[in-house]
């Protein structure tokens, strides 16, 4: 039978990435704490995890192990912890893998609403345009574009669908006038990504369907940032993704252009590392984000475009 203490401690051992700070947290000598880890190893007839000097990793069959027995453990300790102080406080600490420019996107006003509706709740951001391993890394929270993946190696939820969205500073505007129609972009000064081309093709979704123009301008760049900070000053319009225009529309910085015209893009998610036993404070952050960041989208989608006018024609 399985000796639940050392499933404990092995749960300890991965989310601190170490014999030394897991011993620690136990409170047990680091040398009890390995031969614990050894005699598990030995009753499951398997290798959990290969030790270094210098690093610990899991072995597939450790990351299997830690999916299943962690939220197990995560909900004993929770349901012991209740009973003993009669509390019913979502608490613990929450990190959360995004990309680089996450807290552009994801207001510190928010972060401190959040942190006032639960006190005992501590996030621990890990901003990084490199993605994450969650279990190795330990955690709870990633915000991730692209596809869902495999369905089974933890829990998706999607926020939004994304699209491009064409926008201009009101300085801009206020100089250039508008563009009534997209055959107009040609003769504006447009922000578009680096080329050997002189001119590039935009192609989006309208009324009509599928739509092209040419454009061109006197200012490109590789990175969407990039695109991003040239269109707030005022050098052009620009093809963004809503998820990096959004918090310029929000702040009146950047406006839409031609609003029934935009791009499809990927999705943005959610990703947590296991499916089952989700603790309480990941679930109350996971549930705040989703909610500030669809109202965030949603209030710079135009509502005067209709379903009828995203749907392309068929044939």
């Amino acid at each position: 039978m399985l000796d639940l203490n050392e499933v404990r401690m092995f749960v300890q051992v991965v989310r601190a990435r170490s014999f030394a700070e897991a011993a620690r947290r136990l409170r047990v000598p680091p040398n009890t704490l390995s031969r614990r880890i050894r005699q598990l190893e030995a009753h499951l007839e398997t290798r959990l995890m290969q030790r270094t000097t210098r690093k610990l990793t899991l072995t597939p069959a450790g990351h299997a192990f830690f999916e299943r027995c962690a939220p197990a453990v995560d909900g004993v300790l929770q349901a012991g912890k209740d009973l003993l102080g009669g509390s019913q406080k979502t608490s613990g600490t929450v990190r959360i893998a995004a990309p680089a420019d996450f807290l552009d996107l994801f207001s510190m006003d928010w972060v401190a609403e959040f942190l006032r509706l639960y006190p005992d709740i501590h996030l621990d951001f890990i901003l990084s345009d490199a993605r994450a391993n969650l279990i190795d890394e330990g955690i709870d929270v990633a915000f991730r574009g692209g596809k869902a993946g495999d369905p089974h190696s933890g829990l998706f939820r999607q926020i939004t669908s994304q699209y491009f969205n064409l926008v201009a500073s009101p300085q801009y505007l206020a100089i250039h006038g508008a563009p009534q129609a997209l055959t107009e972009l040609a003769m504006r000064d447009c922000l578009t990504v680096s080329s050997v081309q002189d001119r590039v093709t935009w192609i989006l979704q309208g009324s009509l369907g599928d739509e092209e123009v040419r454009v061109s301008g006197r200012f490109r760049a590789n990175s969407a940032r990039s695109l991003l900070m040239s269109c707030v000053a005022g050098l052009g319009i620009a093809l963004l993704p809503t998820m990096l225009s959004a918090p310029e529309i929000r702040a009146g910085r950047l406006v839409r252009v031609l609003p029934e015209y935009r791009r499809e893009g990927a999705d943005f998610n959610v990703l947590l590392p296991s499916r089952q036993q989700i603790p309480s404070a990941v679930s109350a952050f996971v549930d705040f984000a989703t909610e500030k960041l669809r109202a965030m989208l949603l209030n710079t989608e135009n509502p005067a475009m209709s379903a009828r006018q995203r749907k392309r024609p068929v044939g």
